[in-house]
């Protein structure tokens, strides 16, 4: 007969939005061992699985620490506590947690005043100059200085009760094999029951096997990121039908690498809690996020080909996007083929159609030049070298919309989109340069074949001033830098052929050269002034500098707006990423384009 072994959850954490999915073995009727479902739908020999998760509530409602959600909360911000927006933000563990959240917290105080209505925007901006100062300087003092309350919300109970045991009362809450908590869960342990029924009396089988969850925390939150205009538009004044910000005319790109699960490893993130870290919590995180942002075309890197098919094609079309995904070659990499990465790019189809796809495998051109250029004794350590999987996907795509209602001249409206993530090694710096060069070559064929604006995404693994770098903005690198000292293969000699013809700009260096700008002075403390590019797009405990980049053609675009950086200010005291928060080691980066008038491309 069918009987169960052992159940376990991967992780004993729940977390509010994510996916419960237990593990269960099953000794089979033949005597084997398995962990295939066996529903009512399909019994197996007369009897299948009965699954049942139950939320276990007492009389006391526990509060979630806002800062360690694996924490109780015992202080809660008044000024938070007032209003709603920021009650679930207002809870903290002890005062330590508070005041090492106090810079982060503050900025929420700042923007509930200034997203209030102007009386209201008094109150708050007397309570956040007085009392919430004085809050920050208290917490050095004794605990009955605190500005803060000790209760929490009132507990919620739903009717349908289902068992009772002393002071503890079991409310059914599914009947499938996983359950995703609700808000409704927060504070509270979840039980997970499965046993063997029979088919056809539904009688249960002998002692059901169970499973208690930590209590179950709310998903974490971060600030939201705001689009800043860098061209002094008043882009608020402009929402489309999904309450997106945008002017007539433009268009928004996303890049972001999303840092695959297999490079997620707890020996490289130590920092950040297992739960936090686990793939069925980072990618709901990661779908939340880029959803929200709602941008029109949207660039990955680090996308799972598993992923790509399984979650994120899948889900982004839901929200109107189309899909299409270059894996990453696997001449190096060992392994199952659907664990490696690649690039994905999304964009939606209410606002451009799919014209052409190009694959570019830098492994492919690593062995036309080995074969061109490399003597035979020195092939074989050319191609060592050289071979390193990385790739790119180039995507041109016709735009729906644009400048005017209708173009004179009876053009397509086209737009070249290159997302692409070059080699990680850094001591590989001809490597890096050698893959961006053959990158900006391949498009400089695609621009001579038609006038068209171009876009280059991606993590470039490269720090601004690098030989890269300098190729991509400047158009050629000078022969003294020092990149250029590593070349072993001499496949950088001449460095006169390091060029190309692409008035490519970083999108981000705008909060620099568009002038002061109303309200810009803040972002541009977020960006290096000798590079005009961000302080950082990617930020661990080992490395703090900006690899991820969004290029684009100069003379056929312009940035209308860019998304907010982050900065101390966005990132919680001493936290490094990923983190619960954020669930990637890099950050988003979008911009909002519009094309030239001239060109009438878009």
């Amino acid at each position: 007969m069918l009987s169960v072994i052992r159940v376990h959850l991967p992780s004993e954490i729940p977390i509010v939005g994510c996916e419960l999915t237990p593990y269960v073995l099953v000794r089979r009727p033949d005597k084997n061992s398995a962990t295939d479902d066996v529903p009512e739908s399909a019994p197996l020999e007369g009897y299948f699985l009965r699954y049942r998760w139950y939320r276990v509530q007492s009389d006391k409602k526990v509060t979630i620490c806002s800062v360690h959600p694996t924490e109780q909360a015992t202080l809660q911000c008044v000024f938070c506590s007032k209003r709603r927006s920021l009650v679930p933000k207002s809870y903290h563990c002890t005062p330590k947690c508070f005041t090492d959240a106090w810079q982060h917290h503050r900025t929420l105080h700042e923007r509930a005043a200034a997203e209030n209505n102007a009386n209201e925007d008094d109150d708050l901006g007397r309570n956040n100059s007085a009392g919430s100062g004085a809050l920050a300087g208290s917490l050095s003092g004794s605990m009955s200085n605190l500005n803060i309350a000790n209760n929490g919300p009132a507990p919620f109970y739903p009717s349908n009760i289902t068992q009772k045991n002393g002071g503890e009362t079991l409310v059914e809450v599914g009947a499938c094999k996983t359950y995703t908590p609700i808000a409704d869960d927060i504070g509270h342990v979840l039980k997970f029951e499965c046993v063997v029924a029979n088919a056809e009396t539904k009688q249960i089988m002998g002692h059901p096997s169970t499973i208690l969850t930590s209590r179950v925390i709310p998903a974490p939150s971060p600030s939201p990121r705001k689009l800043v205009p860098v061209n002094g538009a008043d882009v608020m004044a402009h929402l489309d039908q999904d309450g997106r910000i945008q002017s007539a005319g433009s268009f928004t790109v996303l890049s972001y690498n999303i840092l695959s699960d297999t490079s997620a490893s707890s020996d490289l993130y130590s920092y950040c809690p297992p739960w936090a870290l686990s793939w069925p919590y980072r990618r709901q995180n990661l779908l939340r996020e880029i959803v929200g942002y709602r941008a029109d075309v949207v660039c990955l890197q680090e996308v799972q080909s598993d992923h790509f098919h399984e979650i994120f094609a899948p889900e982004l079309e839901k929200h109107g996007y189309q899909a299409l995904y270059k894996r990453k070659t696997n001449e190096v990499l060992s392994g199952s083929t659907s664990a490696i990465d690649g690039c994905a790019t999304f964009f939606r189809r209410d606002r451009f159609s799919h014209v052409k796809k190009y694959d570019v495998e830098f492994n492919k051109a690593a062995q036309s030049l080995t074969d061109a250029l490399i003597p035979q004794t020195q092939k074989r350590a050319a191609l060592n070298r050289l071979v390193k999987d990385n790739i790119a996907l180039i995507v041109v795509l016709e735009a729906k919309f644009g400048n005017q209602p209708t173009d004179p001249s009876g053009k397509r409206q086209l737009i070249c989109v290159a997302n692409t993530h070059v080699n990680v090694q850094q001591d590989l710096k001809d490597v890096k340069l050698w893959q961006v060069h053959t990158l900006l070559k391949g498009l400089e064929k695609i621009a001579a074949s038609a006038d068209i604006p171009m876009l280059v995404c991606g993590d470039f693994n490269t720090i601004p001033g690098s030989a890269p770098h300098t190729l991509l903005v400047m158009g050629k690198v000078d022969p003294g830098h020092p990149d250029l000292a590593v070349d072993p293969l001499n496949i950088l000699r001449p460095h006169t052929k390091l060029t190309h013809q692409l008035p490519l700009v970083s999108a981000y260096s705008s909060f620099v050269r568009n002038g002061m700008g109303v309200g810009l002075e803040q972002h541009r403390r977020r960006i290096d002034l000798n590079t005009n590019e961000p302080l950082f797009t990617n930020c661990t405990r080992d490395f703090i500098g900006t690899h991820d980049y969004i290029f684009y053609t100069a003379d056929t675009l312009m940035v209308e707006s860019l998304l907010e950086l982050l900065d101390e200010d966005g990132l919680r005291k001493d936290t490094a990423l990923p983190s619960p928060e954020w669930s990637s080691n890099h950050i988003a980066l979008l911009a909002e384009f519009r094309c030239m008038p001239r060109t009438r491309r878009c």
